[in-house]
C-alpha cells in the first residue's frame, strides 16, 4: 500500500467528514425553510435569487479559484518555496477585494436586469419578481466574502489541511437558520431574514477558517505586485475554468428558467431534490476531488505522469465504490428520505411525491457527477482548464435541448433528467480525451471495479427496501425505519463486496489493520 494513497484516503476521509457536517446542518437548514415556506411563491423568489450569488460563487470563487489557484500555488510552493507561496497569497488577497468587491456592487445595482434574465416568467408577476429582486440585492456582498473563503480554503489545502476549510459552510447553514428563526416573526416578508442571513454566513465562513490560516503562516497584509508571474498564470488558467463552471451552472439556470414557465413549486421541488443529491456529490465527490488536487498537482509539477494516473485510477475506484451505493439508497428510499425531511408545516404530501419524482432522475447522474470532479482535477493539475470548458460546452447542448424536449413529457422531472444525460456525456468525453493524452490510466480494472460495486449496490437496495417496510410494519415509525435501513444497509453492502473480492473494500480493510497495529 503506496504512502500517497494512505495520505489521499485518508484527506478525503477528513474532507468527507467535515462536509457531511456541513451537509447534515444544510438539511436542518432546509427542513427549517421547508417548513416555513414549503413549496409556495415566497420560496420560489428565494431560490431564483440565491441562485445568482450561488453561480457567482461557483464561477469566481470555490469552483474556478481551486481550479486554477491551487494547482499555482503549489508549483510555486514546489519549486521556490514557502516565502513565494505566502506573497502569492497576498496578490491574489487583494486582487479579490478589489475585483470581487466590484462585481457584488454592479450585482446590486444591476439586480432587475439579472432577475429578467434568469427568471422570465417571474416578470408579469410584480409582488413575485419586485421580493426576487430585493433578496438578490441582500445577498449579493456574499459574493465577496465567500471568495476571500475559498482564497483561504485553498490556502490551507496546499498544506494538506482539510477538515477546517471543508467544515466552515457550517456558519452559512447556522446563520440562516439563526436570523430565520430570531427575526423571521419581525421582518416583512419573514423571507428576508434567510437572505441576511445568507450574508452574514459568508462573512463567518471565511472568518471561521482565518485562526486556522494565520497558524501555518499565512497573512492578509495587501500586495498590489499584480504584475507577479503567478498572478497572470492564475489569471489565465481562470478564464477556462470560470467558462468551464459557468457551463455547469449554466445548465442549472436553464432549468430555473424553463421552470418558472411550469406549474408553482416546480422550483422549489428541483432545488430540494437537488439539494439531496449534493449530500453524496458534496461528500464524496466535492470532498475526493479537494483532496486529490494537491496531491495531483505535485506530481504533475515533478512531470510524474505515470504516478499522476495510478493515482487517478485508485481515486476514481474508491470514489464510485463509496458513491454508487450512495446513489443506488438514495433512489430506493427517496420517498421515505425526503417525508421524514421535509414533509410537515407548508410541504405536503404532494410536495414529497412531486420532489421525490425529479430526485429519481437527478440521481440517475450521481455517479458522472462525482467522477467528472475527479477527471476534471486530473486536467486541473496538469494547467490545463481549457479542455474540461470544451467537454462541459458540448455537455450544456445536450441539457438544453434534452430540457426542451422532456419538459413535455416529463415536466421537472424532464429537467432533471436532461440534466443527469448531460452528465454523462460529460465524463465520457473527459475520460476519452484523458486516455488519448496520457493513456489509458488502468480503464478495465475500473470498469471490473465499477461492474461490482453496481452489483452489490442493486442487491442492497432490495435489501434497505425489504428492512424499511418490515420494521415499518411492526414500529409505524418512519424515522426508525429509515434510520434502520440507513444503519443496516451498508453493513450489508460492505458484505457483499466482501464476498466478491472487491480491491477497494481490501484496500480500506488493510488500511484500518495497520492504523489499528500502530
Amino acid at each position: 500500500m503506496s504512502d500517497i494513497k494512505r495520505k489521499i484516503t485518508l484527506s478525503a476521509f477528513l474532507m468527507s467528514f467535515a462536509t457531511f457536517i456541513s451537509r447534515i446542518s444544510g438539511y436542518i437548514k432546509d427542513m427549517v425553510l421547508a417548513s416555513f415556506f414549503g413549496a409556495s411563491m415566497v420560496a420560489d423568489t428565494f431560490f431564483v435569487a440565491f441562485r445568482i450569488p450561488n453561480l457567482l460563487r461557483e464561477l469566481f470563487a470555490e469552483g474556478s479559484m481551486s481550479s486554477a489557484f491551487i494547482p499555482v500555488l503549489t508549483e510555486h510552493r514546489t519549486l521556490k518555496g514557502e516565502e513565494e507561496a505566502k506573497r502569492i497569497v497576498r496578490i491574489v488577497f487583494t486582487f479579490i477585494i478589489i475585483v470581487v468587491g466590484t462585481i457584488s456592487l454592479c450585482g446590486i445595482v444591476f439586480a432587475p436586469l439579472i432577475v429578467k434574465l434568469i427568471a422570465p416568467g417571474f416578470i408579469p408577476l410584480p409582488e413575485k419578481f419586485n421580493l426576487t429582486v430585493m433578496l438578490t440585492r441582500i445577498m449579493f456582498p456574499f459574493l465577496l466574502f465567500i471568495s476571500l473563503a475559498s482564497l483561504v480554503m485553498g490556502a490551507l489545502n496546499v498544506k494538506k489541511v482539510f477538515f477546517i476549510p471543508a467544515v466552515a459552510p457550517v456558519m452559512l447553514n447556522l446563520s440562516i437558520i439563526f436570523c430565520l428563526l430570531i427575526f423571521g416573526r419581525k421582518i416583512s416578508p419573514p423571507i428576508v431574514s434567510v437572505a441576511i442571513g445568507v450574508t452574514i454566513g459568508g462573512l463567518f465562513q471565511f472568518l471561521f477558517q482565518v485562526p486556522s490560516f494565520f497558524k501555518h503562516g499565512y497573512d492578509l497584509r495587501p500586495d498590489l505586485g499584480f504584475k507577479h508571474e503567478a498572478l497572470k498564470k492564475i489569471s489565465l488558467l481562470l478564464v477556462p475554468a470560470t467558462m468551464a463552471m459557468a457551463v455547469s451552472q449554466i445548465n442549472i439556470f436553464v432549468s430555473t428558467i424553463l421552470a418558472s414557465f411550469l406549474k408553482e413549486g416546480s422550483i422549489t421541488y428541483l432545488y430540494y431534490s437537488m439539494r439531496l443529491i449534493q449530500f453524496p456529490v458534496g461528500i464524496f465527490g466535492v470532498a475526493m476531488g479537494m483532496a486529490v488536487l494537491p496531491f495531483f498537482s505535485e506530481h504533475a509539477s515533478r512531470g510524474e505522469y505515470e504516478l499522476l494516473k495510478k493515482d487517478f485510477s485508485f481515486a476514481i475506484r474508491l470514489l464510485f465504490y463509496i458513491t454508487i451505493p450512495a446513489m443506488v439508497g438514495l433512489i430506493a428510499l427517496r420517498i421515505e428520505i425526503i417525508e421524514v425531511l421535509f414533509e410537515r408545516g407548508r410541504f405536503s404530501h404532494n410536495d414529497t411525491l412531486q420532489t421525490a419524482y425529479a430526485l429519481f432522475f437527478y440521481s440517475l447522474g450521481i455517479w458522472s457527477i462525482v467522477g467528472v470532479r475527479i477527471v476534471t482535477a486530473f486536467f486541473y493539475s496538469t494547467q490545463d482548464t481549457k479542455t474540461p470548458v470544451k467537454i462541459a460546452a458540448t455537455g450544456m447542448v445536450i441539457n438544453i435541448l434534452a430540457s426542451i424536449v422532456l419538459m413535455r413529457f416529463l415536466e421537472h422531472g424532464g429537467l432533471a433528467l436532461a440534466n443527469s444525460i448531460a452528465s454523462w456525456t460529460n465524463l465520457a468525453l473527459l475520460y476519452y480525451f484523458l486516455r488519448k493524452r496520457f493513456g489509458s490510466p488502468g480503464t478495465s480494472a475500473i470498469v471490473l471495479s465499477m461492474a461490482r460495486t453496481f452489483l452489490a449496490s442493486f442487491l442492497m437496495a432490495f435489501f434497505v427496501r425489504f428492512i424499511y417496510f418490515s420494521i415499518f410494519q411492526l414500529s409505524s415509525s418512519k424515522i426508525l425505519s429509515l434510520s434502520v435501513a440507513i444503519v443496516t444497509g451498508p453493513l450489508f453492502y460492505i458484505t457483499i463486496t466482501y464476498i466478491l473480492k472487491s480491491e477497494e473494500f481490501l484496500f480500506l480493510k488493510d488500511m484500518l489493520k495497520k492504523r489499528r497495529g500502530r
